[in-house]
């Protein structure tokens, strides 16, 4: 694809490439963000690259902005340009796409290779490095998976290139929760090479200025339009004696001054998106005159033979005008030019988009498959499972074994992006499929696929049964690479289910086949599920499985299992309240899996390492830790559940209010586990915070719930601490000998020991719990002196009830009374600074309004960020909002 205005190019060295039908005198008050974006390009080429992403409204001049940017940086660096497409599914890595040219021969061979994704992300890296370079990636609110994860890769590496990366986006588009670049945005919020950019509204002047020679109110006009460049634009173009309500009006008339040709010219255009080749057009039987009047009109633009929509919004509002039968047929007459083009098969995502959009099913059934493979295979998910979906409605017109097999691609991409309950619907026709064509095998297989399924959604008893049926008949046939899968899916079940004895049984078998059949991945994970096992079975050898699992994954490069290694041990270690080697082996997982991109390992160590922190009573780490986690819509399950045991304990340890909101939420996702490993840290967690509320009706309940889940497993630790709180609350008869040793000497009331057992595991609260419970007036102050220095304000207020009661005098007051007052426990000073950034104010502002230093106040931001348990101002703001703790002025 060529360069051109639509900035969907290759690389580019002359301003020339940027030609819009705007001049570029028209871009006005943009010339702050111009100079930061410089700076930020001044700083790439002296090897501290950087990241921007730019954001504002539809129409507000994001492209135009980078756009003279772009034609400015073009003598001093190499431009490459792509855009993201607007359809429902999108090109995999279609910005790259149009990069390529400016990338070299070999890069666009790569987009055919099975591993070419991470290669492909590579190479593209090492160009960043060699020279200075501007990447754009225009419209990434539309972006494929595989973009998505490119940002991410480019973002977190950014910084020791030559290369400024600008992305833009539509900010109105990214608010939801759910959207795709949250998340991105999110897990790179804390890169220090990457930021954001906001571009404005025009003021009323600029709007006049933009209006000149028009006979329009400027201040009526800056009302209608809110100063949107776009739309101001539009609305002057349109003419006529009154202004047009929205976009789509003043579009509309423009496009009715025009003729009949000319107007089925821009209907075409439309169906085919924002750009198109002046050939397809031409083909589809457009006279020439007919595009010269589209051009003339300024409703399109050409360059290098292509046409173009001056805006996304242009486009839109003519598409929206097309009536159904109109639509359907002009993507069909689309589609069959393409398809008759000499590389229509290069790019099959496109064909399949007009196909759907026709409603041509044999051009579905042909096109759709082939699509959704490809996009797998460079791990746009999203859009693979949109593009099977597509298949589903004419399976029919499949042969019988590939129509199956679509069904089971389909289902394997709906559990990839977490669709669970599509992807166990289409399993069990997958199943019902394979017995009907006697394909014993893979009816099997597509057994160990659902129980996968059936785990994720929290039906362990349905995972069971469906691994126990996949085992069974597949040891009934030859032995090979299918009944391994099984076999170590089947110990991973047991481990997490904390039947050790099990996990290792099983664990074992799937190591001995995978040695025979030197299938170095399940042995690997064979290695890591037997090692968690004998861990948490408090039994020697665990270690040496660990090391090959390690040893195994950087040898073949598994960097997943590698991570996951790391990751079994640290948070095996913390379930064992082992925390120096659990901190140890969280952060080394924490590190493999950010330098390899695999969020989702990356969150759960992060969430467990912040469990950790809690233990050791940095609290402030651990709640902007779970700041992070929470935050992010890509969290999984089994992620949140820690991060909110985290917060929850935290928030009932600090005396915080909305202790239960996250602990609520907590047990409602380990309940649908069913699980031991989830549920016993979360009833200890509602147990304690009920005891800080005096509720002993409550804790007795909480501590109860689960207790008989960890007798059964024989967990000391579970066990211990669900049976130190029944005792609190008169409910425990015996104590079972396997109990952990420290919460053993609590419940036998030995509390100097247990308190010395407490401080050797490096766990200050709960060494102060034990003091407080002792009846000798030194451990109790000594209890009263560490909760307080802490900021255990309920803690703190039982022990001085506590030397109350053993009759001591002289007990040390509480916290500052101007501190107790505020709902989050901020000072009076900490409660102006939120309510300084709830207004909007920076740093430097704060300072001068407050007259103290800059450094201050980034001090009092960070200790406001700790005790809202966010990680961020905006995340601050909003919590300030949603719990009301500014008032107005």
């Amino acid at each position: 694809m060529t360069c051109g205005s639509t900035m969907r190019a290759g690389a580019c060295r002359t301003p020339r490439c940027y030609r819009r039908s705007m001049p570029p005198s028209a871009l006005f008050e943009r010339d702050e963000q111009l100079r930061t974006l410089r700076s930020h390009l001044t700083q790439a080429a002296s090897g501290r690259g950087g990241m921007v992403f730019v954001g504002g409204e539809a129409g507000i001049g994001k492209s135009a902005l980078v756009r003279r940017f772009c034609a400015d940086a073009a003598g001093s660096a190499v431009v490459l340009v792509g855009g993201c497409d607007a359809m429902q599914t999108p090109r995999p890595l279609g910005p790259l796409l149009d990069m390529a040219p400016g990338l070299g021969p070999p890069f666009t061979a790569l987009f055919a290779d099975d591993r070419a994704r991470e290669r492909v992300f590579a190479r593209l890296l090492e160009a960043l490095r060699a020279r200075a370079t501007v990447a754009v990636f225009e419209d990434v609110h539309w972006a494929d998976d595989a973009t998505l994860d490119l940002l991410r890769f480019l973002g977190r590496r950014i910084g020791d290139t030559h290369a400024l990366v600008i992305a833009t986006y539509r900010r109105d588009e990214v608010g939801p929760r759910h959207h795709p670049l949250k998340a991105v945005l999110g897990d790179l919020g804390s890169a220090q090479a990457v930021t954001r950019m906001a571009v404005p509204p025009l003021s009323r002047d600029a709007v006049a200025r933009l209006a000149a020679g028009v006979d329009a109110d400027p201040d009526e006009l800056h009302r209608l339009t809110d100063g949107n460049p776009f739309f101001v634009t539009e609305v002057v173009a349109a003419g006529g004696d009154r202004l047009p309500a929205s976009v789509s009006d003043a579009v509309g008339a423009r496009v009715g001054r025009l003729g009949a040709t000319a107007r089925d010219a821009l209907e075409a255009a439309s169906v085919i998106g924002l750009s198109a080749e002046a050939d397809v057009l031409t083909a589809l039987g457009h006279a020439t005159d007919a595009i010269e009047a589209c051009l003339a009109s300024g409703l399109l633009h050409e360059h290098d033979g292509r046409l173009a929509f001056r805006h996304q919004l242009a486009r839109d509002a003519i598409h929206a005008t097309l009536s159904f039968p109109r639509r359907r047929a002009l993507n069909a007459a689309v589609l069959a030019v393409l398809e008759r083009a000499p590389d229509a098969a290069g790019d099959r995502a496109t064909l399949a988009h007009h196909a759907a959009e026709a409603g041509d099913a044999a051009a579905v059934v042909l096109h759709a498959p082939v699509a959704a493979r490809e996009a797998a295979t460079l791990g746009a998910h999203r859009e693979a499972r949109a593009q099977y979906a597509r298949v589903l409605p004419y399976l029919d017109r499949l042969p019988d074994d590939e129509h199956t097999e679509v069904l089971a691609a389909y289902a394997r991409e709906c559990s990839i992006v977490d669709r669970q309950t599509e992807a166990r619907d289409a399993l069990r026709k997958v199943i019902d499929r394979w017995r009907a064509a006697g394909m014993h095998e893979r009816w099997a297989n597509a057994h160990t696929d659902l129980s996968s399924v059936l785990f994720h959604l929290g039906d362990n008893a349905a995972a069971e049964a469906a691994s126990a049926v996949a085992i069974e008949a597949l040891e009934g046939l030859p032995h090979g690479a299918s009944l391994v899968r099984a076999y170590q899916f089947r110990s991973a079940l047991r481990m997490l289910d904390r039947d050790n004895d099990g996990a290792v049984h099983w664990g074992t078998r799937t190591i001995d086949l995978a040695t025979a059949a030197g299938d170095h991945r399940s042995l690997a994970g064979g290695h890591i599920t037997v090692a968690s096992a004998l861990m948490l079975a408090g039994r020697t050898g665990y270690d040496l499985h660990f090391e090959r699992a390690v040893e195994l994954a950087k040898e073949h490069g598994l960097d997943e299992l590698h991570a996951n290694a790391h990751l079994n041990r640290g948070s095996g270690a913390g379930e064992l309240h082992r925390f120096d080697e659990a901190e140890r082996h969280l952060r080394l997982a924490i590190a493999i899996a950010e330098h390899h991109d695999l969020d989702a390992q990356a969150a759960y160590a992060t969430a467990w390492l912040a469990l950790t922190r809690l233990y050791r009573c940095a609290w402030d780490e651990a709640a902007a830790m779970t700041g992070r986690i929470l935050g992010a819509a890509s969290s999984s399950a089994i992620t949140r559940i820690m991060a909110l045991v985290a917060l929850g304990r935290l928030r009932a340890r600090r005396g915080d209010p909305e202790t239960w909101p996250p602990l609520d939420e907590a047990l409602e996702l380990a309940l649908r586990t069913g699980t031991l490993q989830r549920l016993a840290p979360v009833r200890a967690a509602r147990a304690e915070a009920a005891w800080f509320e005096d509720d002993l009706d409550r804790v007795r309940d909480e501590a109860s719930a689960s207790f008989d889940l960890a007798l059964t497993a024989r967990h000391p630790w579970f066990v211990g601490e669900l049976a130190y709180w029944r005792s609190l609350a008169d409910d425990l008869d015996d104590l079972p000998a396997f109990a952990a040793e420290p919460f053993a000497l609590q419940v036998g009331g030995r509390h100097g020991e247990a308190a010395a057992a407490w401080e050797a595991l490096g766990c200050p609260f709960e060494t102060a719990r034990a003091l407080a419970e002792s009846a000798d007036e030194r451990d109790v102050r000594e209890a009263v002196d560490a909760f307080s220095r802490l900021g255990a304000r309920v803690a703190t207020e039982r022990a001085r009830a506590r030397l109350r009661e053993l009759g001591a005098t002289g007990i040390p007051r509480g916290p500052r009374e101007r501190t107790k007052r505020h709902p989050a426990g901020l000072t009076p000073r900490e409660a102006q600074v939120l309510a300084r950034l709830v207004d909007g104010l920076s740093n430097a502002e704060i300072a001068e309004r407050h007259r103290v230093s800059t450094r201050t106040v980034e001090h009092q931001v960070s200790a406001i960020l700790a005790k809202l348990a966010v990680d961020s101002r905006a995340a601050a703001i909003a919590e300030a909002h949603r719990r009301d703790l500014v008032e107005p002025t």
